[in-house]
């Protein structure tokens, strides 16, 4: 079902404060920034060897990042994997008792579809599957 390490979300207070570490300091090649609108957040993406670093920064005081950074601070959010279809591996692991965010996928950067996974369920850990939209 999982493919690979797709990326590893980092919740930041400010991406325009922290890029220059994540480009400059450690050298990461930077992809860009993004809005994406529906999740309330602004992404900034790096690679590294295919497995990208995802720094993400709330736009919105009610944006999941916005609580996450109020609750926890700054740090590793989640880790994404990629898979072929989001929505079917989300009844697979349903029916596996996995407990899930998302019932079905939603939009995610980069033109993908994404769903959630509730740490509950995953050993502590917010786990995020992504795959190409079509």
């Amino acid at each position: 079902m999982m493919k690979k390490i797709s990326h590893i979300g980092i919740a930041v207070r400010s991406l325009d404060q922290s890029i220059p570490l994540y480009r400059d300091a450690f050298g990461l090649d930077y992809r860009g920034t993004e809005l994406v609108a529906e999740q309330k957040v602004r992404v900034a993406m790096f690679d590294v060897a295919g497995v990208h670093i995802e720094l993400l920064e709330p736009t919105s005081e009610d944006s999941p990042i916005a609580k996450f950074l109020e609750k926890s601070g700054p740090g590793m959010h989640h880790i994404c994997f990629d898979v072929d279809d989001v929505d079917e591996s989300l009844k697979e692991l349903a029916a596996k008792s996995i407990q899930l965010i998302d019932e079905h996928s939603r939009s995610g950067a980069g033109a993908t579809r994404v769903g959630f996974l509730h740490p509950k369920s995953t050993g502590g850990v917010l786990v995020e599957l992504n795959s190409k939209s079509t």
